[in-house]
């Protein structure tokens, strides 16, 4: 490489994310992983594998910079790391710089963060009391209807009718879907109320501005969500080519910022 690449790490609770750009911010490479028990392990993983899609080596790094729940645990790191909020709305805005509603719907969390039109943060929210409404939710309702978590968006979408999941708890909402069950209701329907059970939880958390952002790895591998989400806010939203990756390329971003200053 005759250029320096950058590196953005979003290291979250679930999944481990890294992404490589160039100096003009162009996506080069990425790569995710189970985070698993040993974070530092996964990064140094994720950055090879990030880096060899790219075509780079670890001598091309210009910059890096971590985020996410174990961005304390990443040793390669040349930059101060961010928090999710910062990277996140980074990212988003990178990909539609204009005034707009970020909602985050990741594996351990949620977010909804609010920016102007300069991209400037206006306020932001996160769900951390309850596993309502992430992908931890959709995982554990997985495991208790005994489908594969990579059935469940085809399933929700060839849905006839909808179960509503009613309890804001997820141990109650695993109650009412056994329930379901037992009363002989159809899969792909209970499926549909959980996935609608979801987004409401979300979208109870706080008030959307015009523009929607939807990101999080719970998005880009269930784009039916994508679809409720609309309906049930009357609007089309807007979504990144990389729904998982915004954390990171914000990261990312703020490392070549960094390195030109």
């Amino acid at each position: 490489m005759t250029r320096p690449v950058f590196i953005g790490l979003d290291m979250g609770a679930s999944r481990t994310k890294v992404v490589v750009i160039d100096d003009q911010g162009a996506l080069l490479g990425h790569a995710v992983k189970k985070s698993g028990i040993d974070f530092a392990a996964t990064a140094a993983i994720c950055l090879d594998d990030a880096l060899l899609r790219a075509g780079a080596g670890r001598s091309d790094i210009g910059g890096a910079m971590a985020t996410g729940y174990g961005r304390s645990n990443v040793t390669f790191v040349t930059s101060r790391s961010k928090t999710e909020i910062s990277c996140h709305a980074r990212g988003c805005f990178h990909s539609f710089p204009e005034a707009q509603t970020i909602i985050d719907i990741g594996g351990q969390d949620n977010k909804i963060i609010k920016l102007d039109a300069a991209g400037r943060r206006q306020g932001f929210k996160m769900n951390r009391k309850c596993a309502a409404g992430t992908g931890a939710f959709l995982e554990e309702m997985s495991a208790r209807l005994d489908i594969p978590l990579q059935e469940m968006n085809n399933l929700a979408r060839r849905a006839t009718e909808m179960i509503k999941i009613g309890s804001y708890c997820t141990v109650f909402s695993a109650t009412e879907v056994l329930e379901s069950i037992r009363h002989g209701k159809p899969v792909a329907d209970i499926i549909k109320g959980i996935f609608y059970s979801m987004i409401q939880r979300v979208l109870e958390m706080d008030s959307l501005t015009e523009k929607v952002v939807l990101c999080g790895g719970v998005v880009a591998h269930n784009p039916y969500l994508v679809e409720m989400t609309e309906e049930m806010i009357g609007r089309s939203v807007l979504l990144p080519e990389y729904p998982q990756l915004t954390g990171a390329i914000g990261a990312a971003l703020f490392a070549r910022e960094d390195a030109e200053n």
